[in-house]
């Protein structure tokens, strides 16, 4: 059995073997996925050591005040987030042992090919048809707001595979090797300027029956682990006090007095309070997941997720008055990560607007919230049971 002081042990050992100071940041990385102290709470052989989720803190603080590098989760956030958990609860053998490593090391960058143009909100109508071609798939379609799709070396991919249907039973759940032909990735120019998303365009791509994840038809189930993790990753973050949106608000508040306002304090006080809720909550949804996987809970962390930093940014523009309505830089970039708190007071402002879009609309959060975490009537549905290709579109 795996107890603090074996992990702590284990972790020097590490540390002895791969000295931060002199070994090469990948390899360190990739001895320390080895060694079972990737994620402690995977399987052994897969980063892990089947331990409680609890004691990757003890790791990671270890870890940390050796000064060992880390996996730059930002940039690899799709994949240590919602694809990883997928993969393993879905995968083979063989796909875990393929993916995980690289995944976790980031030296493959994932992302998700879900959304389309006329599926969206509804995810389930999506129109990407896969027709079986032996032991290939054969898969044309268009996804859009695909963070990292330009850097991504794999994708996961839901697909209509049977469209006589409803339309929440005949979708299969893909990894995309996003290198392949046919595969074509463009720029979406955003309200900030960059192109941090983008649009795939998939056409005539073959991807073998051996990139499929769970039961072909059984997608949508497979997509909830995904979009579960998803909403954890996004809304239930960790971060310290004053960490995030919050965090340049109360600087200027306290280095600029000239600024306040009386109004401005009482909207700061909430905001800031708001914060710290939200903060504990997700330290509450956190320790939660020790004990299983993600539930609803995470659609109401992403929630007050996007509505606060709409929020604080709205008031850090006014804030600052004229000097908040000024912009950095609109140049055209296609950067790796996003960075709320590394940029100006316009750019989070702007940036913030599509938190209530990504990860699943506010809209959709709240009938989830309502439906399946408070247990109120659902909404009727005329659709449920009609075929995906008799759907009016």
């Amino acid at each position: 059995m795996t107890d603090t002081e074996e992990l702590r042990r284990r972790t020097q050992r590490l540390l002895d073997q791969y000295p931060p100071a002199t070994t090469d940041r990948l390899d360190f990385l990739r001895a320390r996925f080895d060694a079972g102290l990737a994620w402690v709470h995977y399987p052994e052989g897969l980063g892990g050591l089947g331990a409680p989720r609890s004691l990757q803190g003890v790791v990671n603080a270890e870890l940390e005040a050796a000064g060992a590098p880390d996996n730059d989760p930002r940039r690899i956030g799709i994949g240590l987030g919602m694809a990883a958990p997928t993969i393993l609860e879905y995968g083979t053998e063989e796909q875990k042992r393929r993916y995980l490593r690289p995944l976790w090391t980031g030296e493959e960058v994932w992302c998700q090919l879900f959304s389309e143009p006329g599926a969206g909100s509804d995810l389930a109508a999506l129109g990407t048809r896969a027709v079986r071609e032996g032991d290939e798939w054969i898969v044309n379609g268009q996804k859009v707001w695909t963070s990292s799709a330009h850097v991504a070396r794999w994708a996961i991919l839901i697909a209509r595979t049977d469209p006589d249907v409803p339309k929440h039973q005949g979708i299969t759940y893909f990894v995309c090797d996003m290198t392949d032909p046919g595969v074509e990735v463009r720029p979406l120019r955003q309200i900030t300027g960059e192109a941090e998303f983008n649009e795939v365009f998939l056409t005539d791509v073959r991807i073998p029956d051996t990139r499929r994840l769970g039961r072909a038809g059984d997608g949508w189930r497979v997509a909830q682990t995904t979009l579960m993790n998803e909403r954890v990753s996004i809304g239930g973050m960790a971060v310290p006090r004053e960490g995030g949106m919050i965090g340049p608000v109360a600087r200027t508040w306290r280095e600029r007095p000239a600024l306040r306002t009386h109004d401005l304090h009482q909207r700061l006080l909430r905001l800031w309070v708001e914060a710290e809720v939200t903060r504990f909550t997700g330290e509450r949804l956190r320790q939660q997941l020790v004990a299983g996987q993600p539930g609803y809970e995470g659609s109401g962390m992403k929630l007050a997720f996007a509505r606060l930093n709409q929020e604080i940014s709205g008031l850090e523009v006014e804030l600052r008055g004229e000097e908040g309505l000024l912009y950095d830089d609109w140049t055209m970039r296609r950067p790796e990560l996003v960075d709320f708190t590394g940029r100006d007071a316009g750019y989070r402002y702007l940036r913030s607007k599509g938190n209530s879009i990504e990860g699943g609309t506010s809209e959709v959060l709240l009938n989830i919230v309502a439906e399946r975490v408070l247990g109120l009537p659902a909404e009727p549905r005329i659709d449920k049971d009609v075929a995906w290709k008799d759907l009016a579109r």
